[in-house]
C-alpha cells in the first residue's frame, strides 16, 4: 500500500494568493475607532500642591496631572498636543486648558488660582476633565478690567510674552498675567474660527477693547490738565533770587535830560524799595550761591518771545522833527 505525503503549505500560499485582495477589503473595512479620555479628580489650586512654589503653573494656562492619566493617555488616539475640556458639573461652567506635568498625587488635579475662579471651584471639588482637539486661533481680542493696564507702553508685546505660558483660549474667559510684579486681568471676548482655540505656533490678530469704567473723555481731560499745570510752572519762579552784587541794577538817565518813556504798564508801576528783580534763567550759567546738598529741578523753561518784548508804537523812520545847522540871515 503506497502512501501520497501532502504539504500544507501547497493548499495555504495559493489560498493567500487568490484571497489577498478579499484579506486587505476585509481588515480595512473597519476603522480604528479612537477613544477620548475622560476622567473625574478633585480639584486644588497650586498652593496646595506639595513642595516648593510653583509660580509657572499660576503664570500660565496650564494644570498638573496625576501619572495615571498620562499611562492612560498613551494608550488612546488622542491628538496632539493635548488639550482638555474642564467641566464643573454643578455650575455648568466650561473651560479648555494644556497640561503641565503629570506629577500630582492619585486622584487629584492642580490648577491655576484664575481657573478654579472661573470655573466657580472650591478647594477638594469634582472637576471633569475631558480630552478634545480645538482649531487653531486666527484672531481674539480681550478687555482689561482695570484702567492700569494703560500704563504699559506696549501692551501687545507684553500680551504675546505672558501667552507663551497659555495652550488654548475660551471665550468668556478672565485670564491673569504678571507684569512688572502686578497682576493685570483681562477677559477673552472673542475668537476666531470658534469659542475655544490653540494659540501655540499660531499666527493670531489681537485687540484690545477699553477697559473697564474707562472713559475718553475724562482721559484726555485729565492729560491736558496736568499738560497746562506743568507749563504754568515758569523757570524763573523757581530761580533763587540774587544776593550780592548785581550788574545794571539802577535806573538809567538820558543825557539831553528827557525821561524814559514807558514802554509797558509793569514799567509805570514804581518799584518798592528794597525790592530785587529775579535774574532770568540763562542755560549754560552756573549757580554760585549754590549749597552743598541741595538739589534744584528746573523744568519747561521757555524761550523767550520776541513777540512780548516789542514796543507797544510800531516804529517809524523819520519821524521827528528836523534842525538845520545854519541859522537863518536877516534881511534889512
Amino acid at each position: 500500500m503506497s502512501c501520497v505525503y501532502l504539504q500544507i503549505s501547497d493548499f495555504i500560499v495559493p489560498f493567500l494568493k487568490i484571497n489577498k485582495k478579499m484579506f486587505q477589503f476585509g481588515f480595512n473595512m473597519f476603522h480604528e475607532i479612537g477613544r477620548s479620555f475622560n476622567m473625574t479628580y478633585r480639584c486644588y489650586s497650586v498652593s496646595m500642591l506639595p513642595g516648593n512654589e510653583r509660580q509657572d503653573v499660576e503664570r500660565g494656562g496650564k494644570i498638573i496631572m496625576p501619572p495615571s492619566a498620562l499611562e492612560q493617555l498613551t494608550r488612546l488616539n488622542i491628538e496632539y498636543p493635548m488639550i482638555f475640556k474642564l467641566t464643573n458639573k454643578k455650575t455648568k461652567r466650561i473651560t479648555h486648558c494644556g497640561v503641565l506635568e503629570f506629577v500630582a498625587d492619585e486622584g487629584r488635579a492642580y490648577l491655576p488660582h484664575w481657573m478654579m475662579t472661573n470655573l466657580v471651584l472650591e478647594e477638594g471639588s469634582l472637576l471633569q476633565i475631558e480630552s478634545v482637539s480645538l482649531p487653531v486661533a486666527t484672531f481674539s481680542k480681550f478687555q482689561p478690567l482695570s484702567e492700569d493696564f494703560l500704563d504699559i507702553s506696549n501692551p501687545k508685546a507684553v500680551l504675546e510674552n505672558c501667552l507663551r505660558n497659555f495652550s488654548c483660549l475660551t471665550t468668556g474667559d478672565v485670564i491673569a498675567i504678571k507684569y512688572n510684579s502686578k497682576v493685570y486681568e483681562l477677559c477673552v471676548l472673542e475668537t476666531k474660527p470658534g469659542s475655544a482655540v490653540i494659540i501655540i505656533e499660531c499666527d493670531m490678530n489681537v485687540e484690545f477693547a477699553p477697559p473697564v469704567g474707562y472713559k475718553e473723555e475724562e482721559h484726555i481731560s485729565r492729560n491736558d490738565g496736568n499738560a497746562d499745570t506743568r507749563m504754568e510752572e515758569d523757570s524763573q519762579v523757581m530761580m533763587p533770587e540774587p544776593s550780592g552784587f548785581v550788574a545794571f541794577k539802577g535806573e538809567g538817565n538820558r543825557l539831553d535830560g528827557k525821561k524814559k518813556k514807558l514802554t509797558s504798564e509793569s514799567d509805570s508801576e514804581p518799584q518798592a524799595s528794597g525790592s530785587t528783580r529775579q535774574m532770568p534763567f540763562v542755560r549754560g550759567i552756573p549757580d554760585y550761591d549754590y549749597v552743598i546738598g541741595t538739589l534744584k529741578f528746573i523744568r519747561n523753561s521757555r524761550p523767550s518771545n520776541s513777540r512780548e518784548e516789542a514796543p507797544a508804537e510800531p516804529f517809524q523812520a523819520f519821524k521827528g522833527e528836523g534842525f538845520t545847522l545854519r541859522t537863518a540871515k536877516s534881511k534889512n
